[in-house]
């Protein structure tokens, strides 16, 4: 591979902070933590969701380890969810609201706790928090990022400080496996292979404009689409997109689509409206690629994922590290494919904050354990923490579900809070805060003259029949509306975080900025 070096090294600066409560032990376990961008909770081969998607080390990862099944995040948002998962908070708490919000600089993350601990820590991947670019972040003995979104070919890494760029089509997602490889053999970044381990690696795949390898494009080229129910309610006949019946142009409601309870005056107008907007099935991305193959690329960058796994767990395997390694999967926030007509993610619709999440740790978890529990991504920080050996400290607001992993019978929440902050680069989205249990979901949609939202998923598991108004469900929205400002008030929730703004507003439907 050709590589120029374009900038010199710059030395991360850690912050001085208290010490984990205990100290590693001698045999103490290591700990890889792989994360993917916008990785829909259906979209693994195992699921069935995607006719024909082949994830054979995914597959293997539910089938010799855990597969979390209620796994959602807080907020459905990079950032956001990036900083739950780091911190153990929400959103309101660690103050990283958006895309753009700042990091705190007394917000402390679960690896600087794992280092001060003996353990030998890197971050491979993409950051993409608050303002800090691809500068090495406390916490870490090796560092490789790169700025926001970063490209899918040819990526530039900030490596240790130095600026690292490739210019022969290298594909991000390979890369970031190699040197994942190459760290974890002592071949890169100097690890002390006595000492135990953390890598973090963090994928930029599957996030839009998907480009999958060279290898992979094109493979599911004639995939059939698997359109869902709720794409054609907020059609009109000068949608592009329907659902099933795109043949029939003129048709609002498909005559082979299948039959739902629908509350058509339920629907909310922000999100009828967001159809023909960026994050709408007729507007995609400014209308510059059509829904099947948008559907096809996702499908086909997402190999590239499974095969960074696959060469993870063959590394411990070959190193005889397989079963003293705790390896967690997840995706940061899920991703719509037309569900309500909607695009991307945000909102509080369950492919949205549904994500996948596999744990494989043979000495800890039997194969073929399916956790039914609520877990969300605050847990994740103290249920790693808890497999290091340490204790959670005060401020995470997750709990530990390793006792879940282990078959343990433990008192567990059984609802999942959720936040999401009006931005003004998307303002088709208002700020929304809601609640989910395993039958009801009550979305509470803020600052707009709007409806709220509260659905039956047992009933109504594709969310299209609002029963908000509904006489036999008062005493059900009123007690999950309580329930969220309870949650709110009781965790310093009750404040909108507002931040400066730091660039002009771009407008989508004029494609100017402001």
């Amino acid at each position: 591979m050709k590589i120029s070096l374009i900038a010199f090294l710059l030395l991360p600066v850690l912050t001085v902070a208290p010490p984990a409560k205990k100290p590693v032990a001698s045999k103490q376990k290591n700990i890889i933590f792989i994360l993917s961008d916008d990785h829909r909770y259906d979209a693994m081969g195992f699921m069935n969701k995607f006719a024909g998607l082949q994830t054979p080390n995914l597959d293997r990862l539910a089938r010799n380890g855990a597969h979390v099944q209620n796994a959602f995040v807080s907020t459905a948002l990079c950032s956001p969810s990036r900083a739950s998962i780091l911190s153990g908070q929400y959103a309101h708490t660690h103050k990283v609201v958006d895309n753009f919000a700042p990091l705190p600089k007394n917000l402390k993350f679960f690896p600087q706790y794992l280092q001060e601990a003996g353990y030998q820590t890197a971050f491979l991947g993409k950051w993409h928090m608050g303002n800090t670019g691809d500068d090495p972040q406390p916490g870490f003995n090796y560092w490789l990022s790169f700025k926001g979104q970063g490209v899918y070919v040819n990526p530039t890494f900030n490596i240790n400080g130095k600026q690292v760029s490739y210019t022969d089509s290298s594909h991000i997602t390979d890369l970031l496996t190699d040197y994942a490889i190459k760290w974890l053999d002592g071949r890169e970044g100097g690890r002390d292979t006595r000492k135990p381990f953390m890598m973090y690696l963090s994928h930029k795949a599957v996030h839009a404009n998907f480009i999958p390898a060279k290898r992979h494009q094109g493979r599911y080229a004639n995939m059939p689409i698997n359109y869902p129910p709720t794409m054609y309610l907020t059609a009109t006949d000068s949608s592009k997109v329907f659902g099933p019946s795109a043949d029939s142009p003129k048709r609002t409601e498909p005559a082979d689509q299948p039959k739902l309870k629908v509350n058509r005056a339920g629907i909310p107008n922000w999100v009828k409206n967001q159809r023909y907007s960026w994050h709408g099935v007729d507007y995609m991305y400014h209308g510059d690629i059509q829904f099947n193959d948008f559907y096809h690329q996702y499908a086909e960058t997402l190999l590239g994922v499974d095969d960074s796994v696959g060469r993870v767990l063959k590394w411990l395997e070959d190193n005889g590290q397989l079963d003293n390694t705790l390896v967690v999967y997840m995706g940061d926030n899920g991703f719509s494919f037309g569900e309500h007509g909607l695009i991307d993610k945000r909102h509080m619709y369950e492919e949205s904050m549904r994500v996948p999440m596999l744990v494989h740790c043979p000495g800890t978890v039997k194969a073929g354990t399916k956790i039914t529990q609520v877990i969300q991504n605050i847990d994740v920080a103290p249920t790693l923490m808890a497999y290091a050996g340490l204790s959670k400290p005060a401020q995470m607001q997750g709990n530990s579900f390793l006792p879940i992993l282990a078959g343990q019978p433990i008192a567990w929440k059984d609802r999942a809070f959720y936040e999401y902050y009006w931005e003004i680069d998307f303002p088709q989205t208002p700020t929304m805060f809601g609640v989910r249990n395993d039958q009801y979901k009550y979305i509470f949609n803020y600052g707009v003259w709007d409806t709220n939202e509260l659905y039956d998923l047992k009933a109504d598991p594709n969310e299209a029949n609002n029963l908000i108004k509904s006489p036999q469900h008062q005493e059900i929205a009123r007690t999950l509306r309580d329930q969220v400002f309870d949650w709110l008030e009781g965790t310093g929730g009750m404040q909108i975080p507002l931040n400066r703004v730091r660039q002009k507003r771009f407008d989508h439907i004029n494609k100017g900025g402001y």
